[in-house]
């Protein structure tokens, strides 16, 4: 009798489980009316490790706008997205998204951060050789992102079988460029591509002289597997794709939103 009760009250936690997270996430009707969905809800197997949403980024805490752990994105995004999983799965890797969709109160947020030029808290990790008041100037950061428009992401890749670090047990280890300087690689488990996401540095830019052949090898592979299915890179950022045929054009002032992530 007390063994049945148990496995009844089991199934019954089991459920509510289930309940409560499904009710965790809910898009805003801004969000569904204009075709956006969750990542998860197209490809639950691709590992998000949204860094905006912590305070491991360059701001040094969570940024606003970014309410839930969250991959949101136009669907015809992440259903690339979905096949370019497909595609590297073979291969023995996996998609680990960044960041996606941002709205603009997040990119404001970028612009009042950069003013304040005592705040330089996260330099050595992320831009140790850049003046924080030209992130914008430098094009390391957008008064008006690609983001918001919903058809660009931020990835990379983790080898099937390992473990994405949690924020809290990333790793700092030193990396010397092949110009004599010395960068913060920030070790999350994911496969190394010569710099850490969101490292302002020339090192970061898709095509530099600062990498050993090595990397550039791994990021033309993640470059091919992402163009094949419609994305093109900002060559700037060698984690950044953007959808070609996005559904709202950067030449549209509608294109842009800014309902929050959650």
């Amino acid at each position: 009798m007390v063994q049945a009760v148990r496995s009844i009250m089991k199934k019954f936690l089991i459920i509510s489980v289930f309940i409560t997270c499904g009710s965790c996430f809910a898009l805003t009707d801004e969000a569904k009316s204009k075709g956006f969905v969750y990542l998860h809800d197209v490809d639950p197997t691709i590992l998000v490790s949204l860094r905006y949403n912590t305070q491991e980024n360059f701001l040094g805490t969570t940024v606003t706008g970014y309410k839930k752990p969250v991959v949101i994105l136009t669907k015809q995004t992440a259903e690339a997205l979905k096949k370019v999983q497909e595609d590297v799965k073979k291969d023995g890797y996996s998609l680990v998204i960044y960041d996606a969709y941002r709205p603009q109160q997040a990119v404001n947020h970028f612009m009042t951060w950069s003013k304040n030029v005592a705040d330089q808290l996260k330099k050595a990790r992320y831009y140790p050789r850049v003046d924080k008041a030209k992130v914008f100037e430098l094009g390391y950061v957008a008064e008006r992102s690609g983001h918001s428009r919903g058809s660009t992401v931020d990835l990379t890749l983790i080898k099937t079988g390992a473990s994405l670090r949690p924020i809290e047990a990333i790793e700092e280890k030193k990396r010397t460029l092949l110009d004599g300087f010395t960068i913060t690689l920030l070790d999350d488990g994911t496969v190394d591509m010569g710099s850490s996401f969101d490292l302002f540095d020339k090192a970061s830019h898709y095509e530099n002289d600062l990498i050993s052949h090595e990397f550039k090898t791994l990021r033309t592979y993640l470059k091919n597997k992402m163009e094949k299915r419609g994305f093109k890179n900002y060559a700037e950022e060698w984690w950044h794709f953007t959808l070609k045929d996005e559904p709202y054009p950067a030449t549209k002032d509608t294109s842009y939103f800014n309902f929050p992530v959650e």
